[in-house]
C-alpha cells in the first residue's frame, strides 16, 4: 500500500486527493468523478514532468503529485491542446500497434490450428449432423401453443411483472418503455426459473425420502417413453433398498410438471417459458456437455446469454473462464435454423480450433447452411430478408467480440450447479475458487429510497401517539401487529388494484381505528395508501397514487414492523425513554449515488443495500480480502453522522463483514475522516440488525465510505443486507 496526495487541477478550481495506489487507476477516476462529475470514461488526466496523458500502464508511485483534468470533449486553446492532442494519439498509436501485434499472433495461432485441423476433423457431414439433428425437432415443441400456455399457467404472471417493474422504478425509471418492461420480466421469469426447478444429483428415496445412490440404467416404461423419457436412470436407497426411477424426460411440458432434472431438463424447459411469453429463444448446446438458452433483446439488437442452472445473464465468457471448460463446439438452435455461436463464449478462439476435430470448418458450415434453409423453407421473402440480416449483423457481432480485450463482464464464477464431485469430474470446477475475474467497481448507481426514509420518519409519530395515550408496552405491540396483518392482506391484493375493507363493526378493530389510523397519516402517505370510510364496507384502503411507488414501500414497511415489534417486546419500560434507537429510526440519509469495489449483478448490486428491503443484498464477489463502497450526497447537503446500521444478509454467515471502518468527507471524496472503526464482529442470526453510535464530532460530510474485510481463507465473498446511515436531528417528532 502506497499512500500518495495529489493535487488534481480543474477548470479554475484545485481538489486534493488522498489515493492509495494499490487501488488502480480506474479508482483515481471514480474519485476525481465524484468531485467534479466528469465519468471515468470521459476523463483525460494529465502529469509528469511532461504533462503527459496518463493511462492504466503510468506508475502512479513515481509521478508528480500535481495532475491536470481536461475532459475528453472540452477544447484547450493554444499549443498546448496541439501538444496534448499530439500525444494522445501517439499513446492511441501505440496502443493500435500492440493491438495489430496480438491480433496478427492470433491470427497465425488459427491458421495453424486450421491446418491441424486438416489431419485430424473428418470431411464426412453425418457425424456432426447426427448430434445436431435431434434438438432442430426438439425445439420446435416450444411453438406448440398448448405446451405454452401450460407453461404460462405455472407462472405467477402479476408477481413478476410487478418485480420487474419494481426493479426499473429501483432505477429511476418510472415510466419504462416497452422494451424496458419485456427486458425487465425476462430478468424476473429467470431469478423465479431458478428457485422453482430443482437440481437433481441422486433423487430421493420414493419410498422413504432418504438417500440413494446410482444403480445403474433401466427399460423405461409406456408412460415414460410418452414424454422422451427413453433414459432412466436407476437408484437405489441406502436405507431401504427400494428403487427410484429417474427417467431424463425431453419433453418440456412433463417438465413443467415435474420441475427437476440437470442442466438438459433445465434448459429445455426455460426455453419454452421463453417462447411461451413471445421472447424469441434458442437452445445453446455445449458439445462439452452443457445446455442453456439465448433470448433476442431488440433494444440492443443482440442475442442474450441466459443460463437457468446458474440464474446468470449475459456473461458468455462463464464456461471458459469461471468454470474453466475447454470449449469445442457451442451451436444455437432455433425453428428458423441453427448457428454456430461458440465465438460469442471465447477469446481463445485459436485454442477452440485446436479441439474442434469432429468435423472441418468447411463441413461444419455446409451442414448448419443446409439444416437453416430447411428450416426456413416455408418462410416468406420479407421473413427471409430479416433473418438474413440478423445473421450478417451476429456474425460481424462475434468478429468484434472475439477481438474485443473487455473479456470480463462482472464476477464470473466456477460452476454452482450440481454437488462437488459432479463438477470436478466434468473438468468444471474453478481451479481458484478465491480468483475473480471483473471489473474492479461497479457503475455509479442513484438510490431511489426517499420512501424508505419516510417510512422510518413516520414510525416515531406513531409510537409517540402511544406513549401520549398510556399504552402498555403489550397493546402497542397488539396494534402494530394488527396494522402488519392488514398491510399484508394489503399486499396479497392485485397489485395495479390493491384494496383492504376493515369492518368497523367488528368489536377488536374499533379502537386500532379510532386510536392508531389518526397517528397513521404519515405513514400511509409514505406508503401511498389512503383510507375512506365506506357506508356499505366499512374503512376502505386503497391505492393514492402510482403502485409502483406503493409496491416498492410494502416490503420496507413490513420489514420496518418486524423490526420494531421484536425491539418492542425486548424493552423493560414503553416510555418516552425508549423511543430511541433501535426502536425507532430517524433522519435516515438518503437518495445519495454510491458505487463500489464490486457488485453482483443482477440481483446483488450495491444499492440493494439502501432499499430498506431484508431479501435484498449487496454481495461483492470479492470482498473477503477487502471492498469498499462510498455513497455521496447529492445538492450539495451535509450530514453529520450519528448512527449506523448493518444488517446480515440471508445466508453464508461466512460472507458477513467482520471488520470495517466508515469514514466520511467534507470534500465529496478527496480527503477522509476515519467516524467509526470496528474489528472482531460477529452476526448471530441471518437478518440481524446491529447498530453503531458514531462519537460526536460535529464533522459534516457530503461523502461517506465504508471498508470492510473478511478472512478470504473462508470465503472469496461479502454480503449485506443493508446499510443505514442517520443524520442528527435537533427534534424529535412527536403526535402532537
Amino acid at each position: 500500500m502506497v499512500a500518495r496526495k495529489f493535487f488534481v487541477h480543474h477548470n479554475d478550481a484545485n481538489f486534493n486527493v488522498d489515493y492509495d495506489t494499490d487501488h488502480g487507476f480506474d479508482v483515481l477516476k471514480y474519485q476525481l468523478f465524484s468531485l467534479t462529475s466528469i465519468p471515468p470514461d470521459e476523463q483525460r488526466i494529465f502529469g509528469g514532468e511532461d504533462d503527459h496523458i496518463l493511462s492504466n500502464d503510468s506508475d502512479l508511485n513515481k509521478i508528480s503529485d500535481k495532475l491536470r483534468l481536461v475532459p475528453i470533449n472540452e477544447e484547450v486553446e493554444g499549443k498546448v491542446e496541439d501538444k496534448e492532442t499530439t500525444e494522445h494519439n501517439a499513446i492511441e498509436d501505440v496502443n493500435l500497434a500492440i493491438s495489430d501485434e496480438e491480433f496478427a499472433r492470433m491470427l497465425q495461432a488459427e491458421e495453424d490450428a486450421l491446418l491441424f485441423q486438416q489431419f485430424v476433423a473428418s470431411e464426412d457431414k453425418a457425424t456432426i449432423e447426427q448430434k445436431i439433428r435431434p434438438y432442430v425437432s426438439q425445439v420446435l415443441m416450444y411453438e406448440d401453443r398448448i405446451r405454452q400456455a401450460a407453461a404460462r399457467k405455472t407462472v405467477p404472471v402479476d408477481e413478476l411483472e410487478e418485480n420487474s417493474l419494481v426493479a426499473l422504478a429501483k432505477e429511476g425509471n418510472f415510466t419504462p418503455i416497452k422494451g424496458e418492461q419485456d427486458h425487465a420480466f425476462l430478468l424476473q421469469l429467470l431469478s423465479w426459473f431458478k428457485k422453482s426447478f430443482s437440481w437433481v444429483n441422486a433423487p430421493p428415496c420414493e419410498g422413504c425420502g432418504n438417500e440413494t445412490f446410482n444403480h445403474g440404467m433401466g427399460d423405461p416404461l409406456p408412460s415414460e417413453i410418452l414424454f422422451g423419457g427413453s433414459r432412466v436412470e436407476l437408484y437405489r436407497c441406502n436405507c431401504c433398498s427400494m428403487i427410484t426411477r429417474f427417467p431424463r424426460y425431453n419433453d418440456p411440458v412433463k417438465l413443467v410438471e415435474t420441475r427437476r432434472g440437470r442442466c438438459g431438463e433445465w434448459a429445455n424447459c426455460f426455453t419454452l417459458y421463453c417462447r411461451a411469453f413471445g421472447y424469441e429463444s434458442r437452445l445453446i448446446l455445449d458439445f462439452t456437455d452443457h445446455v442453456w438458452t439465448e433470448c433476442f433483446s431488440h433494444s440492443s439488437r443482440r442475442w442474450m446469454h441466459l443460463d437457468p442452472c446458474e440464474g446468470a445473464y449475459d456473461r458468455p465468457l462463464l464456461y471458459e473462464k469461471g468454470w474453466k471448460k475447454g470449449l469445442s463446439y457451442v451451436i444455437a438452435i432455433a425453428r428458423d435454423g441453427v448457428y454456430d455461436v461458440t465465438k460469442r463464449y471465447t477469446r481463445k478462439w485459436h485454442e477452440v480450433l485446436s479441439r474442434r476435430n469432429i468435423a472441418t470448418e468447411p463441413v461444419l458450415s455446409s451442414v448448419l447452411d443446409n439444416i437453416t434453409k430447411e428450416c426456413r423453407k416455408s418462410f416468406t421473402s420479407q421473413q427471409l430478408s430479416l433473418l438474413e440480416d440478423r445473421d450478417k449483423s451476429e456474425i460481424e457481432e462475434l468478429e468484434r467480440e472475439l477481438r474485443s480485450k473487455d473479456d470480463s463482464k462482472g464476477f464470473l464464477p466456477e460452476r454452482q450447479s450440481g454437488d462437488k464431485q459432479w463438477r470436478i469430474s466434468r473438468s468444471e470446477y474453478g481451479l481458484n475458487q478465491n480468483n475473480s475475474l471483473g471489473f474492479p467497481l461497479c457503475p455509479v448507481r442513484f438510490c431511489v429510497d426517499e420512501h424508505v426514509t419516510r417510512i422510518y420518519d413516520a414510525f416515531p409519530l406513531v409510537l409517540s401517539s402511544f406513549v401520549e395515550r398510556g399504552f402498555s408496552k403489550s397493546l402497542a405491540v397488539e396494534y402494530l401487529e394488527t396494522f402488519r396483518g392488514i398491510l399484508k392482506d394489503f399486499r396479497n391484493s392485485p397489485f395495479r388494484e390493491r384494496e383492504v375493507f376493515l369492518d368497523p363493526s367488528s368489536i377488536s378493530l374499533q379502537p386500532f381505528v379510532t386510536q392508531m389510523l389518526p397517528s397513521a397519516r404519515e405513514l400511509l402517505a409514505a406508503l401511498s395508501i389512503k383510507v375512506k370510510l365506506d357506508a356499505d364496507r366499512g374503512y376502505h384502503f386503497s391505492l393514492a397514487g402510482d403502485p409502483v411507488k406503493t409496491s416498492m414501500a410494502l416490503p420496507v414497511v413490513l420489514d420496518a414492523l418486524d423490526n420494531i415489534i421484536l425491539n418492542l417486546k425486548k424493552i423493560e419500560h414503553f416510555d418516552y425513554n425508549s423511543l430511541c434507537m433501535p426502536l425507532v429510526k430517524f433522519n435516515r440519509i438518503c437518495s445519495g449515488s454510491v458505487f463500489a469495489s464490486g457488485e453482483e449483478f443482477p440481483l446483488g448490486v450495491v444499492t440493494s443495500a439502501f432499499d430498506g428491503i431484508c431479501s435484498s443484498k449487496w454481495e461483492e464477489p470479492n470482498g473477503a480480502r477487502g471492498c469498499w463502497l462510498v455513497y455521496k450526497l447529492l445538492d450539495g447537503k451535509m450530514h453529520e453522522l450519528v448512527t449506523y446500521e448493518l444488517m446480515s444478509a440471508n445466508d453464508a454467515p461466512e460472507r458477513d463483514p467482520r471488520d470495517w471502518v466508515v469514514e466520511g468527507s467534507d470534500d465529496g471524496g478527496s480527503n477522509w475522516l476515519v467516524l467509526d472503526k470496528q474489528t472482531s464482529q460477529f452476526f448471530e442470526n441471518r437478518y440481524e440488525r446491529k447498530t453503531y453510535s458514531i462519537t460526536p464530532t460535529g464533522f459534516l460530510s457530503n461523502a461517506f465510505s465504508f471498508q470492510a474485510v473478511r478472512d478470504v481463507k473462508a470465503t472469496s465473498r461479502l454480503q449485506l443486507s443493508s446499510i443505514d446511515l442517520y443524520a442528527r436531528h435537533t427534534t424529535f417528532p412527536t403526535s402532537s
